[in-house]
């Protein structure tokens, strides 16, 4: 695989998987622009990711961000060959206590976003262009109190399922990456105290004895934006150590 001369957009893409595939484009050649709500993060992580990538301070549920961000693109980089659309969070929250406020803070950052972030690029990708959106096994096994969370990355397989045909003819192709737990920081602040308790019995779900590494999700995200993988289209691929199939 190779994304030499490629341009890619990385949305949420200042720590733990986002930044991880930002880092593996850029080593295999892609000049990467990543995403961020936090210019002081955003500086972080381009200090880690070296070399020509950028960054752009943009909420993906913000139509004007968008905009912003790809009126960048086109006019300093004339073209987007991959999208990753990445951001998105999720918050522990019980149905008796689930809020409006919640409820659309969930769909506006992971269904909204996504939607747009990926509608608003296919005018600056050609024949061979790539989007992988990123879902989670929550969608197939949300577990407590993520019932809103795993509701969002349902629809995305949905959303997915009904834009690559859509876009039939155009030769852009859509899929999705679905991580199980991966070790990251954000990952440990999700459960807050019961952190190891969590993580261990989620190591014990996996048929492969651990929890994934964020390097590991980048890399078959790699995968599905390659010309390597240029017959797959509309799929979801779970990188989770087979925990979802148990």
């Amino acid at each position: 695989m190779s994304f030499d001369q490629k341009v890619a957009i990385v949305t949420g893409g200042t720590s733990g998987i986002g930044l991880a595939i930002a880092l593996e484009l850029a080593s295999q050649g892609a000049k990467v622009i990543i995403t961020g709500r936090s210019q002081n993060k955003l500086d972080a992580a381009l200090k880690t990711l070296g070399g020509s990538a950028e960054g752009v301070v943009a909420e993906v549920s913000s139509l004007v961000d968008l905009d912003r961000l790809y009126a960048h693109v086109k006019a300093e980089l004339g073209r987007l060959d991959l999208l990753v659309a990445n951001a998105g969070a999720g918050e522990i929250v019980p149905l008796a206590s689930i809020s409006e406020d919640h409820f659309h803070r969930a769909f506006d950052g992971n269904v909204k976003g996504v939607t747009f972030s990926v509608q608003k690029a296919l005018p600056l990708m050609s024949e061979g262009g790539a989007i992988v959106n990123i879902g989670s096994t929550s969608s197939l096994q949300p577990g407590p109190g993520l019932s809103v969370y795993g509701g969002t990355k349902a629809a995305l397989r949905a959303m997915v399922r009904g834009w690559v045909v859509d876009i039939k003819g155009s030769g852009v192709r859509i899929n999705i990456v679905s991580p199980g737990p991966t070790e990251t920081a954000s990952l440990y602040s999700f459960f807050g105290d019961h952190a190891e308790e969590a993580l261990a019995y989620l190591n014990g779900r996996s048929t492969i004895g651990r929890i994934g590494q964020p390097e590991e999700i980048a890399r078959a995200v790699a995968f599905l934006g390659s010309d390597a993988a240029s017959y797959i289209n509309g799929t979801e691929l779970f990188v989770d150590g087979g925990a979802s199939q148990v």
